[in-house]
C-alpha cells in the first residue's frame, strides 16, 4: 500500500457553491427580481384592498343600547287629551298622537313646546324640565319614567 492509495474514513464536506453552479446561488431560490425577491418584502393581502374600498359611515354597524324615544310637545297633549286624563305611552298611541308600530314598546319624551291649560297626570314618559314646569303649573303631576329623567 502506498500513500496515494490511502482513503479517508469520512468524506470531505463540500460547501455549497455560490453562483451559477450551486444550489443557493444567484437568486437564492427567490425567483427573479422584484418585491418578492427582497428581504422583508411582503405583499399585503388582496382582501385588505377590498375592505379599504367599502365606505365606512359614521356610526357604521353600531346600535344604540336604547331605542330612540319619540317626542311629543305639551301643546299636542293639550289638543288630544281632556282635563283630568292620565298620559302614558300607551294612551298617547291609542289617541293617535304618535304613530307607533303595533306590538312595540316605545319610550315617549314630552317636550315643552306649546301651552297647556288642562290638568294631566303624566306617568311612564321621559319629561323635559320645561314640560314638567308647564304640566305642574297647569295643576297636573309628573311621575318619572324608569330611566333617568332627561333634560
Amino acid at each position: 500500500m502506498q500513500i496515494h492509495n490511502i482513503k479517508r474514513k469520512t468524506k470531505n464536506k463540500t460547501s455549497n457553491s455560490v453562483g451559477r453552479g450551486g444550489k443557493r446561488g444567484k437568486t437564492s431560490g427567490r425567483g427573479t427580481k422584484g418585491q418578492k425577491a427582497r428581504a422583508g418584502g411582503k405583499l399585503r393581502p388582496e382582501v385588505r384592498d377590498f375592505i379599504k374600498r367599502i365606505p365606512k359611515l359614521r356610526g357604521y354597524a353600531v346600535k344604540s343600547i336604547y331605542a330612540r324615544s319619540l317626542s311629543i310637545n305639551v301643546g299636542d297633549l293639550e289638543a288630544v287629551f281632556s282635563n283630568g286624563d292620565s298620559v302614558t305611552p300607551a294612551t298617547i298611541a291609542e289617541k293617535g298622537a304618535l304613530s307607533v308600530r303595533k306590538g312595540t314598546k316605545v319610550d315617549v319624551k314630552i317636550l315643552g313646546g306649546g301651552e297647556l291649560s288642562k290638568k294631566l297626570t303624566v306617568s311612564g314618559c321621559l319629561v323635559s324640565t320645561a314640560a314638567k314646569d308647564k304640566i305642574e303649573k297647569a295643576g297636573g303631576t309628573v311621575v318619572p319614567a324608569s330611566r333617568v329623567q332627561a333634560k
